[in-house]
C-alpha cells in the first residue's frame, strides 16, 4: 500500500547485441581510461622536467655565480662543496660570507645583477 510496484524495463537493442563502442563510452571506465594520460601530460611530465632542470642547475654552480636563495637571500658563490656552497653577501655595507646547502639555491641569476641593486 506505501510502496508501488517496480518494474524492471527491456534492455535496449544495442546492449542486448554484445559489445559496442557506444556501451564502452558511456560507462565509468573510459573516463578513467582519458584521465590517466590526461594527469601525466598536466601534472606529472612538467613536474618531472622542472626537477631535471633544477638538478641540472644545482651540479652546474660554480665559483662566481650570482644566485638566489629560497629564503632571499641574493649572493656569490666563493666556493663550491658537494652539498654546500659559500656566498658572499653584503650586510648593512660588509662583506660576509655564509654557508648554504645546494637544494636552498633557488634560481641562478644573470651576471652583474647584484651590483646593478
Amino acid at each position: 500500500m506505501l510502496i508501488s510496484n517496480a518494474y524492471a524495463q527491456t534492455a535496449p537493442a544495442a546492449a542486448q547485441s554484445g559489445f559496442s563502442l557506444e556501451s564502452l563510452m558511456q560507462g565509468p571506465g573510459f573516463m578513467f581510461i582519458i584521465m590517466i594520460p590526461l594527469f601525466y601530460f598536466l601534472l606529472i611530465r612538467p613536474q618531472q622536467k622542472r626537477a631535471k632542470e633544477q638538478k641540472a642547475m644545482m651540479e652546474g654552480l660554480k665559483s662566481g655565480d650570482e644566485v638566489i636563495t629560497a629564503g632571499g637571500v641574493l649572493g656569490k658563490i666563493t666556493k663550491v662543496a658537494d652539498h654546500y656552497v659559500t656566498l658572499d653577501v653584503t650586510l648593512s655595507g660588509n662583506a660576509v660570507e655564509i654557508m648554504v646547502q645546494k637544494s636552498a639555491v633557488q634560481n641562478l641569476l644573470p651576471k652583474g645583477t647584484i651590483k646593478s641593486i
